[in-house]
């Protein structure tokens, strides 16, 4: 096994159990987040790693730290004093931050990841304290070999890379996406067993097209405009070069990225290493796990129903990708499945006639579909005449246009279906295209609900309706740990489709019968388990995993074993 750092190491003593074998010693043991156990250091270690005096004379144990740490955070006044009280936890302590975080995963999972994370990227500059990840621009990119030779982790198993050009529903933010990819790594370990010093954040500072940012003085990013074209793609294939040659084994997963670039990303590196897109995979996939569940709380099946996605770019299109293809699998061809969805974008229907988007093609209708409608010719259906026309049973709003669902839209729904099927899942919470309260009022409680930022239960003529979070992280860390424990060598498409199903199976095991379309984040860890489970199961069988050597074994018990566990080891110095 390649040693994780030069710092410490993992090993396992002669009774099997697991201790920490350090190369350092003194004040460096307290100044380094990873072996930072602070008053959890024993009188024994304290003594034989040069501690002695550098801490208060009483020994506490995690589960005090904790108690001392939670008084604290609830003091924070505000949401982004609560991020900054975290993130200043990760950078002293990983095990307590992480031993934190799991504890309190339903309320803080908002806190490190959306919709906080959206303030925090915003921030970024000004919030800014202690270094953490690597970024990458045209300034050193051809320097990328010896910046990874010098990282002081070993062994990176994957590795969350944005551009941010498109984060959430706030669009470009420059040198501040650094902070998304590392609130996504932190439920990558809190929610699936990642070891987080086997993970990697990296920012791609091809600079910025804000003038917000670029007029800031305390803005820490490059000060120009974006690279784009061959210069863009020409820094990407050297920063990929670079991890391919120092980490072959690693996992990359693409984070907000605009539109077209998120497509030609993907579809770049897809074959060279093993890739995916969070924004249009992951969300593709706990959209469709959301529906089949939606679905199966009606007592209906996914391709009865008539379905119009809201938005066409990188989660747009994504979603709608998914469930044509959850429609295929189902047993409708590509025609028929196509013929069960109608992609709108801030133009009307993407017709294939009309758009030179060359990712919206596969989702396109022809003029002909719609031949038969009160349509002036020359011109596209409208949001609204799609509506009228298709009489859809779900809507799904991916936009980043708050308020774009209105009253008279889902009244309609309401008239045709007895119980429509809606999801505003754009992000963060702003940008939601209808509040749950106005779809209840509107729909007479009748509408099934999923949003993409967290929501509290919602009263309705004296009934409380639960509102499902189609979050991602029930998705990504259990298809990424499961591509880190298989050693893929690429991220199938079937890998992506088992994420969902397994999903939405978990959902019929545990949730459904208390309305539920989708876990408590509180349950994120035990969804991860069994997500990483079915997707290292598909990876197996459909020769994505290099790890043949797991076919035949408990791969439940496989993962749980694998997985990283916040909590202090004994320390053992080696000279």
């Amino acid at each position: 096994m390649t040693k994780i750092c030069d710092y410490f190491d993992y090993k396992l003593d002669a009774d099997g159990n697991r201790f920490l074998e350090v190369f350092i010693r003194g004040n460096l043991l307290l100044r380094l987040p990873s072996t930072n156990k602070g008053t959890a250091f024993t009188e024994q270690e304290r003594t034989d790693l040069d501690l002695d005096g550098f801490l208060p004379p009483q020994v506490t144990d995690l589960p005090q730290q904790l108690q001392r740490l939670y008084a604290n955070y609830q003091k924070q006044q505000n949401d982004i004093l609560k991020y900054q009280f975290l993130r200043s936890l990760q950078d002293r302590s990983e095990t307590q931050f992480y031993a934190l975080l799991e504890k309190h995963l339903q309320e803080m999972v908002p806190i490190v990841y959306t919709p906080t994370i959206g303030v925090a990227v915003q921030q970024f500059s000004s919030l800014y304290t202690t270094a953490r990840g690597l970024t990458f621009s045209a300034g050193n990119i051809d320097q990328t070999d010896t910046i990874l030779a010098k990282y002081p982790w070993h062994d990176i198993r994957l590795i969350v890379v944005t551009d941010a050009s498109a984060i959430l529903g706030i669009g470009d933010q420059g040198m501040g996406g650094l902070a998304i990819c590392i609130g996504k790594l932190a439920l990558y370990t809190a929610g699936g067993g990642l070891c987080p010093f086997q993970a990697l954040p990296v920012n791609l500072d091809v600079g910025t097209n804000r003038d917000e940012l670029l007029d800031d003085p305390h803005y820490l990013g490059l000060r120009e405009k974006r690279l784009q074209g061959e210069p863009y793609f020409a820094l990407m294939d050297k920063f990929v070069a670079g991890i391919q040659k120092k980490w072959p084994k690693a996992i990359v997963q693409w984070e907000d990225f605009t539109k077209n670039v998120a497509f030609d990303v993907l579809e770049r590196y897809r074959h060279k290493i093993p890739c995916f897109n969070d924004d249009i995979q992951g969300t593709g996939a706990v959209a469709l796990a959301g529906l089949l569940s939606a679905c199966r709380l009606k007592g209906e099946i996914l391709i009865e129903q008539t379905i119009v996605v809201v938005g066409a770019g990188a989660g747009g299109i994504g979603v709608a990708s998914a469930i044509k293809a959850g429609l295929q699998a189902a047993g409708l061809s590509e025609e028929q499945a196509l013929m069960r969805i109608y992609v709108v974008d801030e133009h009307g229907l993407v017709v294939t006639e009309h758009t030179h988007d060359v990712y919206k093609l596969p989702l396109a209708h022809s003029v002909e579909s719609y031949s038969d409608w009160s349509i002036a010719e020359g011109r596209v259906p409208s949001l609204m005449e799609v509506m009228n026309h298709c009489r859809p049973s779900i809507l799904l709003g991916l936009t980043g246009v708050a308020g774009l669902f209105t009253e008279a839209m889902i009244r309609s729904m309401a008239k045709n279906h007895s119980q429509p099927i809606i999801f505003p899942l754009s992000n963060p919470t702003a940008n939601c295209e209808a509040t749950p309260q106005d779809i209840l009022n509107w729909t007479e409680g009748r509408a099934i609900i999923a949003t993409g930022s967290p929501f509290a239960d919602q009263e309705y003529q004296g009934k409380t309706y639960p509102i499902g979070q189609g979050n991602n992280a029930f998705i990504f860390p259990g298809l990424g740990f499961a591509a880190v424990l298989g050693e893929c060598s690429r991220i199938s498409d079937a890998m992506v489709l088992e994420s969902a199903y397994a999903l939405t199976d978990y959902v019929s095991e545990n949730c459904l019968a208390h309305g539920l379309i989708f876990p408590p984040v509180a349950k994120l860890k035990d969804v991860s388990l069994q997500v990483t489970t079915r997707v290292l199961a598909k990876a197996l069988e459909d020769g994505s995993a290099t790890r043949q050597d797991l076919n035949g074994i408990d791969l439940e018990s496989y993962v749980k074993a694998h997985s990283w566990q916040a909590k202090h080891l004994p320390f053992k110095y080696m000279a």
